[in-house]
C-alpha cells in the first residue's frame, strides 16, 4: 500500500522519506507506540517504497503499491523480505532464537531481486534473551544493503542494547475523524457506525478495521443493561450478572466497557463534547 494511503502518522512517514531522499536512512528503526495504530502497516509501506519496480514520480518516497514487489511484499512472498514474529499456534507467544538466526543467515546475502533485504520484527518485545542476543550481533554489524524495522508496543521491555542501535520513531494514535474515514472509505461503513467504532477503538484503526459493529453494539448493550437501576435493585440479580460474566470469561471486556460508560460521565460532569459520547441515549 502507498504511504499516501496511509491513515495518520503523517510526521514519521516524512521523516522516513527525507531520509532516503538524503541518504540517511539508518540501518534499523524502533517504531513505537499502542498496538493496532499502524505501526506494521507504514513498516510494510516503507519496505514497498524501498523495492517497488514502478515507484510513481512524486514529490517524496512511495509505492505504487501494485508491481510484482509490491504485491510480493504485501502477500510475503518477496525473497527480499522477511517478517519476524510470535508464532500464534505456540502458548508462550515468543520470538525464538531459530528464528531470529534463519533471519540472519539470509540477510547476509546481497538481494535478489530488490534494492535492499528488508526484516520486519514485529512485538519485538516479546524476544526471548537469546533472540534478542543474536538480533544484537547482527545490529552491530549491519550488512550495508540491509534494513530492520522492529515493531513494540512495549519498548521498555527491549534490551537498553537494542534500543539503542535502532532509530526510535514514535507513533501516535490516529485522530478519530481519520479512523472514521478510513472505516467509510475502506470499508464503506455507515457514518454513524464508523463515528461509534471509531470511539471504540480510541485511534486504534486495526482494531476499528476488522471489528464486526453488530457484535460490538450487542456487547455495548449488555453493559447499559446490567447498570439499569433495576438491575441494581438486589443484591441477588447483581451477582447472577456477575456470575454470567465470569462465567463467560468476559470480565476484562465488561470492565473496558464499564470505564467507557464512566468516561462518559465524567465528561457530561465538565461538560464535554456530546460527539464524543458512546452512552449519550442512555445518559440523558
Amino acid at each position: 500500500m502507498p504511504f499516501r494511503d496511509c491513515i495518520g502518522h503523517q510526521q514519521s512517514i516524512a521523516l522516513l522519506q527525507s531520509a532516503v531522499t538524503h541518504e540517511r536512512l539508518a540501518h534499523a528503526y524502533l517504531f513505537h507506540g499502542e498496538d493496532a495504530i499502524g505501526k506494521r502497516l507504514t513498516a510494510i509501506c516503507l519496505a514497498q517504497a524501498l523495492n517497488c519496480e514502478r515507484p510513481p514520480d512524486l514529490d517524496g518516497l512511495d509505492s505504487c503499491g501494485v508491481c510484482r514487489s509490491c504485491r510480493q511484499i504485501e502477500s510475503r512472498t518477496h525473497p527480499d523480505f522477511f517478517v519476524i514474529e510470535p508464532d500464534p499456534e505456540q502458548t508462550t507467544q515468543q520470538i525464538k532464537i531459530e528464528q531470529v538466526r534463519e533471519i540472519e543467515h539470509q540477510i547476509m546475502y546481497r538481494p535478489l531481486i530488490g534494492e535492499r533485504k528488508i526484516c520486519l520484527i514485529d512485538n519485538a518485545d516479546r524476544m526471548t534473551i537469546g533472540a534478542a542476543n543474536a538480533l544484537l550481533k547482527t545490529l552491530e554489524e549491519p550488512p550495508a544493503h540491509s534494513l530492520f524495522l522492529v515493531i513494540s508496543s512495549r519498548p521498555a521491555a527491549l534490551p537498553a542494547t537494542i534500543r539503542s542501535r535502532c532509530q526510535a520513531l514514535r507513533f501516535t494514535t490516529p485522530a478519530r475523524t481519520q479512523v472514521e474515514a478510513a472505516l467509510i472509505l475502506k470499508r464503506e461503513t455507515p457514518p454513524e457506525d464508523a463515528r461509534f467504532l471509531a470511539i471504540i477503538s480510541e485511534g486504534r484503526i486495526g482494531e476499528a478495521l476488522l471489528a464486526d459493529v453488530n457484535e460490538t453494539r450487542a456487547r455495548q448493550r449488555e453493559l447499559v443493561d446490567l447498570v439499569r437501576p433495576q438491575s441494581l435493585q438486589s443484591i441477588g440479580s447483581i451477582l447472577s450478572s456477575a456470575e454470567a460474566i465470569a462465567k463467560a470469561d468476559r470480565a476484562q471486556d465488561m470492565l473496558a466497557w464499564l470505564a467507557r460508560w464512566i468516561r462518559d460521565l465524567v465528561l457530561i460532569q465538565v461538560g464535554g463534547d456530546p460527539d464524543q459520547l458512546l452512552y449519550l441515549d442512555d445518559l440523558a
